[in-house]
């Protein structure tokens, strides 16, 4: 089945005597067994729900994977994953991640014993940067500065040197790019954002092929706890069911607002890989099929950044992305707050930068949204 026919059908359900449309919501929390020593795979929520197991074969199967497990939020996916480390162990990071990420790694690795160490480039690793490295953790597209890492040029470095490649690929899911068919050993994902689609779930989703990985894996997801709800586990199985409708058209408005915006009077600068001038974007058009709903843009001096957020009327000032509406944050002090000021100016998160979601509404009406707020905000 292609991608989209997928979407809608694909995933296993435990119980076909009553077959609707929908999955059903399980919300048990225990489960009848048929006697000692003879249990199903169903016996306590934690473990396993069928509910959860439905949108968990559903997102291996789009994603081309073996295993796929679900977490109660991104940064749960994120904590699973990091669990998987032991004391001395050094995992190496991009510039810029999200901010969660970045607050996690810089605050707790030193409490468990673990080492890190920010890389700027990604895409020419020096070998010196993997001596004694356990893991490389990689968002690309990258959170909030669209950096593109070469996912398939990592992947051959890190299986030469025995280490594990972590990918966070929330911006473009697995309808875009999969990080697994192009050498990655596990893919994590906030699927608060593009797999839920409408602001209303807070999930997450950890995949691998590794049959090894997968052990320790669930082991750690039964262990710490963090799992997905059944009320979660049913949103974001139907908010998949719209993914591949709703990710062409988040991609086209965006890439029409980029080439709006990179032409435009008022900014000094857009980042989006969708443009022919961004530095990889051939890397992106070699791994990925798609370029994401995400930008993000720096105005001109003679513009005041806080009057263009408050005079938008279609785009939110918000945190998160990736829901059908619009919206804009300022990483600096929002999403991106957990970063030094210092690291910030360093690695590219200037005061002025803008980070914008952009939804599926009118292309026209976000860009006459646009318009208006840049009118507003020009310093006479």
């Amino acid at each position: 089945m292609k991608y989209e026919t997928k979407a809608v059908h694909a995933g296993f359900r435990t119980n076909e005597d009553v077959y609707g449309v929908n999955v059903p919501l399980e919300l048990s929390t225990t489960f009848v067994q048929p006697g000692i020593e003879n249990y199903t795979d169903f016996q306590y929520a934690r473990g396993n729900n069928p509910t959860r197991y439905y949108v968990e074969t559903l997102v291996a199967q789009l994603e081309d994977a073996n295993y796929a497990l679900g977490t109660s939020s991104g940064m749960a996916a994120t904590t699973l994953v990091f669990g998987l480390f032991k004391k001395g162990d050094k995992i190496l990071f991009n510039s810029n991640v999200y901010g969660g990420t970045y607050r996690y790694f810089s605050t707790l690795f030193e409490d468990h014993g673990l080492e890190y160490e920010i890389i700027r480039d990604f895409n020419h690793l020096d070998e010196t940067d993997l001596d004694d490295v356990t893991a490389i953790f990689i968002e690309t597209p990258s959170n909030p500065l669209l950096e593109i890492y070469d996912i398939a040029y990592i992947s051959k470095i890190a299986k030469e040197k025995d280490i594990l490649l972590i990918v966070d690929n929330t911006f473009l899911t697995s309808y875009f790019q999969k990080p697994l068919d192009l050498g990655a050993d596990i893919v994590v994902y906030s699927a608060t954002k593009f797999y839920s689609g409408h602001s209303d779930s807070i999930s997450g989703f950890v995949c691998t092929n590794d049959d090894q990985l997968y052990e320790k894996l669930k082991f750690l997801q039964n262990t710490y706890g963090g799992i997905l709800s059944p009320f979660d586990s049913y949103l974001i199985q139907r908010g998949i069911k719209t993914l591949p409708l709703r990710m062409e058209r988040h991609n086209e408005n965006a890439l029409k607002i980029a080439q709006y915006l990179e032409n435009h009077e008022a900014i000094s600068k857009v980042y989006y890989p969708g443009l022919k001038s961004h530095p990889n974007h051939d890397i992106q058009n070699k791994q990925a099929t798609g370029y994401g709903a995400v930008l993000s843009i720096v105005l001109k001096s003679n513009y005041n950044m806080k009057i263009f957020a408050k005079s938008l009327k279609i785009f939110a000032l918000a945190v998160s992305l990736g829901g059908v509406e619009s919206l804009i944050c300022h990483p600096a002090t929002m999403t991106h707050e957990s970063y030094p000021v210092e690291l910030q100016k360093e690695i590219g998160i200037e005061y002025g930068l803008l980070r914008i979601s952009v939804g599926i509404e009118n292309v026209n009406d976000l860009i006459e949204d646009i318009e208006q707020a840049l009118e507003n905000s020009r310093i006479k």
